[in-house]
């Protein structure tokens, strides 16, 4: 009787390893910073239309506000359908930027900023501005 051997290819297996020391380079090579850079403007996209928001948050003493959450609510599509909740906080410098919002809203764009026990507000209808800046100043409750 004859012994039959069969023979595995190594394609799976160095493909295997291939990918591996792909990924361990990939790694290697691109490092995560562990601290932000605090003057980066933080930006959300909301994917929505060409418009955009800019803040500058401050206190009573025009000072700019690190760390200052900015919350938008958005309503879009036929009957107001589709909602889309976004926020961003600011960075050392007090600033912030929504882009990617919509050129039409039914009740505009009604934006929240809050620190602590500290808040402002801004409006916006993007219909009539669509590249808006805002300097809100946050106020205690």
């Amino acid at each position: 009787m004859l012994w039959m051997v069969r023979h595995r290819s190594p394609l799976p297996t160095l493909l295997a390893i291939a990918m591996f020391s792909f990924a361990v380079r990939a790694q290697a090579a691109s490092p995560v910073d562990p601290k932000p850079d605090p003057k980066t403007i933080a930006e959300v996209d909301a994917g929505l239309g060409p418009c955009s928001a800019d803040f500058t948050i401050t206190d009573d003493a025009g000072s700019p506000v690190y760390a200052a959450n900015i919350r938008v609510h958005i309503t879009y599509g036929f009957m107001n359908f589709h909602k889309f909740d976004l926020q961003v906080g600011t960075n050392a410098d007090g600033k912030a930027r929504f882009v990617g919002l919509p050129e039409t809203t039914k009740q505009g764009l009604f934006f929240r900023a809050s620190e602590g026990d500290r808040e402002g507000s801004a409006f916006d209808d993007p219909a009539k501005t669509c590249k808006t800046q805002f300097t809100v100043v946050l106020r205690k409750k």
